[in-house]
C-alpha cells in the first residue's frame, strides 16, 4: 500500500481551495458579504463628496482625493481640518499619519492573498479598512482573494461615484455642516473599528485616543488633536511595560517556591508523632 501523506499546510496564510476544502466558505456567500461592506460604506462617499465642496475644495480637486487617496477616514480628516481653518500642511499631516495604518493593513495581506508581483501596485490602492476586515476572516485563499476584490471593486466605484453626486449636490443643500454630514466617514470607520478592539490594551489605547483628541481640540489648532492622539499608543506599552517588569519573574518566583518548600520542612520537624499519624 502506497504511503499517504497530508498536504502541505500553507505558513504565511489560509491553506488554498485546491489544499484544503476543509472550512471552506461558499464564493455566493463571499461575494455576498463583500457587496454588503462595499454598497453600505461606499455610499458615504456622498458625505465626503458634500463635505469636501463646502470646505471649498473645488469639483475636480474634490473626485481627485476620491481617485488617487481613496481612503475615507484621511479624506474625512483632510477636509474637516481645512473647513475649520486649520493649516493646509497641518491637515494634510494629519491625513498622512492616519492613511499610515494602510501600510501595516498591506504588510498582512500580503501574506494571505500572495498575489501575482504585477498586479500588487494596483491591489495597494484597495487596502483599506474595509477590504482588511471582510479579506482577514476568510478560512481560504480563495475566499481571501474573493472578498478582497470584490469589497474593493464595490466600494472604489460606488465612493467615486458618490463623490461625485455629493460635490454636485453641495450647492442644493445650502449650508452642508447643518447636515452633520462629515460624521457620516468617521461612524463608519468606528462601525468597523470595534469589534477589532477585542484585549482591554486595544480598548484602553483607543480611548485614551479619544480622550487626548477631544481634549486638545478646543486648544490647538485643527489637525494637530488627530496627530497628537497617536501618543496613546507608546503611553500605554510604556505603562503596560512597567507593570510586567514590576510582576515576580522567574527567579523570583522560583525563590518563593524554595521558600515555600524549607517552611513546610521546617513544620514537619516541628510535628508531634500524634499529629503526624
Amino acid at each position: 500500500m502506497a504511503e499517504q501523506t497530508a498536504p502541505p499546510q500553507n505558513a504565511v496564510g489560509p491553506p488554498d481551495s485546491s489544499a484544503s476544502t476543509a472550512g471552506a466558505k461558499p464564493d455566493a456567500a463571499v461575494v455576498r458579504d463583500a457587496l454588503g461592506v462595499g454598497m453600505a460604506v461606499g455610499l458615504s462617499g456622498f458625505a465626503f463628496g458634500v463635505t469636501s465642496a463646502g470646505s471649498g475644495l473645488s469639483l475636480l480637486q474634490t473626485c481627485a482625493l476620491s481617485l488617487l487617496v481613496f481612503t475615507g477616514a484621511s479624506q474625512f480628516a483632510l477636509v474637516g481640518a481645512l473647513a475649520a481653518g486649520g493649516n493646509p500642511y497641518t491637515a494634510a499631516a494629519g491625513a498622512f499619519f492616519l492613511g499610515v495604518r494602510n501600510s501595516f493593513y498591506g504588510l498582512r495581506l500580503s501574506q494571505l492573498l500572495a498575489l501575482p508581483r504585477a498586479v500588487r501596485p494596483f491591489a495597494a490602492q484597495w487596502v483599506i479598512d474595509e477590504t482588511t476586515a471582510v479579506t482577514l476572516p476568510q478560512p481560504t485563499r480563495r475566499a481571501a482573494r474573493i472578498g478582497f476584490t470584490v469589497t474593493g471593486l464595490t466600494l472604489y466605484v460606488l465612493w467615486n461615484l458618490t463623490t461625485l453626486v455629493g460635490a454636485l449636490g453641495a450647492e442644493a443643500l445650502g449650508d452642508t455642516a447643518a447636515w452633520g454630514l462629515d460624521a457620516a466617514g468617521p461612524a463608519a470607520f468606528l462601525a468597523l473599528l470595534a469589534p477589532m478592539l477585542r484585549s482591554t490594551t486595544e480598548r484602553v489605547t483607543a480611548a485614551l485616543a479619544v480622550l487626548l483628541a477631544l481634549g486638545l481640540l478646543p486648544v490647538l489648532p485643527a489637525g494637530v488633536p488627530v496627530l497628537l492622539s497617536a501618543l496613546a499608543a507608546p503611553v500605554v506599552l510604556f505603562l503596560t511595560g512597567r507593570d510586567k517588569d514590576t510582576a515576580p519573574g522567574p527567579r523570583e518566583a522560583r525563590d518563593a517556591g524554595d521558600a515555600g518548600d524549607i517552611g513546610d520542612v521546617g513544620q514537619q520537624c516541628t510535628t508531634t508523632p500524634e499529629d503526624g499519624r
